[in-house]
């Protein structure tokens, strides 16, 4: 599985900040026609979040021949509640274009917030990439 930045829109770089120390990284990769894995590092918070949302609905355009899109989370460091808006937001997104959206994850710092909030019932989430992408 090849990564690639090249595909995500310039709003999902990661554009450091004088004043901020925010950090996020998305790592697009197309392991088979019409799957997209979004790999997600850093923080996802107020500041990075509408690089995540930008970068998502990107994947949901009709010409983008897109059906399954992963979010692999496990390598956030920390899911503020402006990130999990967004991922409500490109849930509902993901539905109304007919694409499937599933999260790979087993970290405690995205689980437990999800948790908290009650969002984990309206997840397809798995414990891995593949287990993900395998998913029917």
């Amino acid at each position: 599985m090849s990564e690639t930045r090249g595909n995500l829109p310039a709003a999902a770089t990661p554009k450091p900040s004088a004043e901020t120390d925010e950090a996020i990284t998305l790592r697009l990769s197309r392991p088979a026609a019409g799957q997209v894995v979004i790999g997600v590092g850093g923080e996802v918070d107020m500041l990075t979040s509408p690089q995540l949302r930008a970068a998502v609905l990107e994947q949901f355009e009709p010409s983008s021949g897109t059906e399954l899109v992963v979010l692999g989370m496990d390598g956030v460091t920390f899911l503020g509640t402006s990130g999990l808006a967004v991922l409500i937001e490109v849930r509902e997104a993901a539905h109304a274009a007919g694409v499937e959206l599933r999260l790979a994850c087993t970290a405690r710092r995205v689980l437990r917030p999800l948790t908290i909030a009650g969002l984990i019932p309206l997840f397809d989430i798995h414990p891995t990439l593949d287990e993900a992408l395998a998913a029917t």
